[in-house]
């Protein structure tokens, strides 16, 4: 009987050694850091909320992630992100399409000046269009999700009433946007939003198109004294975050699902930080006196009659690259014209009004 015992006893001991042991082997295995490049400066509202994407992905493996995050372009410079998670220089990226104009010919539709009414409303439209076209061009990568500000706004040293006013003004503006500037006669100068403030401040540029959360986001109402609230012509600029596509296929199967699940949740959170940054950089450029001008109807009407050939131009260049642009414009177009009959709380319920899967 002792014996019968002791053989049971060392039965049981090496089983308990053997899952120990394969235990110990599936965390090490599981132990994944990944580094997450990210052109907006660690105080902007949208790297916070990227910051609290980590830490949910964090606490949902358990600690089987850890995710480093290099904020304001210090691992690859917002030009450079895509590239640099297509390459493996950053595992995570988030940047702007419109950074590397050309590159993205059907994600580029986003941008157009079509009027998007919010941030909530440019997030939703862009994540639900890539969900439907799927472009070859982001094949490269896995697109975890997208979000996109609120309507881009002219900010002006000077105020600026009229289209007339605008004529011949250098203005800072990236992608489409630089087209945006062209059409309505003004000088498109290119940059990013790190060196706008000093371009500003020095005169390089006389104005910039950007949403008005930059106002307080990048401090530019500090050299800035006017906004012309020229929302009829609202673009927005599409944002991806995207992860390097070797990565991501070495991730164990509920690693992935757990990114997927996240990802498609912060969706509403960077719908949310766009509209609540976007009221906060109003209330901070009023604070410091500075003046928004809103257009009457008649002028509004003369702005998108200027920009009309920005989205004539689009089709134009991209009938002949295999993109259907002109389903593209009409597509981006009926999802905007939604949010003027329906309110929506989540993405969610976004998805089922609209069927997009």
């Amino acid at each position: 009987m002792k014996r019968k015992s002791f053989t049971l006893l060392l039965t049981v001991s090496a089983v308990l050694l053997w899952v120990v042991n394969i235990t110990a082997i599936d965390c090490r295995a599981a132990d994944i850091t990944l580094t997450y490049s990210i052109f907006f400066p660690s105080t902007h509202g949208q790297a916070k909320a990227a910051d609290a994407w980590a830490k949910e992905v964090e606490k949902r493996t358990q600690g089987r992630v850890k995710i480093n995050l290099f904020y304001g372009g210090t691992l690859t410079q917002a030009d450079q992100c895509f590239d640099g998670v297509l390459n493996g220089i950053s595992d995570l990226g988030m940047s702007c399409f419109a950074y590397t104009r050309g590159r993205f010919p059907v994600m580029e539709a986003l941008d157009l000046p079509l009027g998007y009414p919010s941030g909530q409303a440019a997030t939703y439209v862009a994540n639900g269009f890539y969900r439907r076209w799927q472009p070859r061009e982001l094949s490269g990568v896995k697109l975890l999700y997208i979000h996109a500000h609120g309507p881009g706004l002219l900010h002006s040293v000077k105020p600026i009433k009229t289209l007339d006013e605008l004529k011949g003004k250098k203005i800072r503006s990236t992608g489409l946007s630089a087209k945006v500037v062209t059409a309505l006669g003004a000088v498109p100068v290119a940059m990013p939003q790190g060196g706008t403030y000093e371009a500003l401040q020095k005169g390089i540029v006389d104005g910039t198109f950007a949403p008005i959360e930059t106002l307080k986001g990048w401090k530019q109402a500090e050299v800035v004294k006017s906004t012309t609230e020229a929302a009829a012509v609202g673009y927005t600029t599409a944002m991806f975050v995207a992860m390097n596509q070797k990565k991501w296929q070495s991730l164990p199967p509920d690693i992935r699902k757990i990114l997927e699940q996240v990802s498609e949740e912060w969706i509403d959170v960077h719908a949310r930080a766009w509209d609540d940054l976007d009221a906060e950089g109003r209330r901070y450029t009023l604070s410091l006196g500075n003046r928004i001008i809103p257009l009457s109807r008649a002028e509004s009407q003369r702005w998108v009659k200027g920009v009309a050939p920005v989205v004539n131009e689009y089709v134009a260049t991209n009938r002949s690259q295999g993109v259907n642009p002109e389903k593209a414009v009409r597509d981006i177009q009926a999802s905007i014209k939604v949010f003027g009959k329906k309110k929506f709380s989540s993405y969610r319920q976004y998805k089922q009004a609209t069927g997009v899967k």
